[in-house]
């Protein structure tokens, strides 16, 4: 009989406090829906995706996404009713708000998750920009790009202008999201002057981050909307 009793004292003390074991529940059952919504492409975007850190993932903050947003209403306002064709390259948390503005938006991206987006998708895997023919099809296609290089290097802010310079337009206009260390890389490879505009994330990084164009970036931003 008391080893009966010590084994239900025990089971008492491990047991949760009811509150405790609601939240719990809670975040199980939601945890269950985000990866069952993931599965069959109910979510798109960064809504409802969790950050990928090992693929350098780290979504702007609202503030970021919306000013990012204006810049692309700007564009779309100055071409006078042609459309304004836009790309997102690594920069999946900026899509959304965007695609709200412009209609005609391709984000490319490593992260198969967002090819739950549909059309607009495109994989992309930096590493093969020296390849002659990748990406070739979206040659001299694009208006107003938007850039996030996934890694503050300078292989990879090279690669990363290869790019750029193979799918704009001869007039485009480009905005580089990155640390102040890429700073001289950014000239260098993309021709692009870093601005006073600083993007922010929703997480606190222990980079400084900056914006780099070649454009007055921080003029169209403080244009009254």
């Amino acid at each position: 009989m008391s080893e009966n009793r010590t084994h239900d004292s025990d089971d008492d003390d491990c047991q949760l406090p009811a509150d405790t074991m609601l939240v719990l529940q809670q975040f199980l059952r939601e945890k269950e829906l985000r990866e069952k919504a993931e599965e069959t492409g109910e979510l798109a975007g960064d809504k409802g995706f969790e950050e990928n850190w090992q693929l350098s993932q780290f979504w702007y903050n609202e503030e970021t996404k919306v000013k990012l947003a204006r810049v692309v209403g700007h564009f779309k306002s100055a071409f006078e009713g042609r459309d304004l064709q836009v790309a997102l390259l690594s920069s999946p948390s900026l899509y959304h708000h965007v695609k709200e503005v412009v209609n005609n938006v391709t984000l490319f991206e490593y992260d198969q998750r967002f090819a739950s987006i549909g059309e607009d998708f495109k994989h992309f895997d930096y590493n093969r920009a020296t390849e002659d023919d990748y990406l070739e099809e979206y040659r001299k296609s694009f208006d107003l790009i938007i850039a996030d290089p996934p890694f503050l290097s300078e292989e990879c802010i090279e690669k990363m202008g290869i790019i750029v310079r193979k799918i704009a337009k001869d007039d485009c206009k480009t905005v580089l999201c990155s640390g102040y260390a890429v700073k001289e890389w950014a000239k260098k490879f993309l021709g692009l002057d870093i601005c006073k505009f600083e993007p922010q994330h929703e997480r606190n990084l222990g980079n400084e981050f900056a914006s780099y164009a070649n454009f007055d970036l921080d003029s169209v931003l403080s244009e009254k909307v």
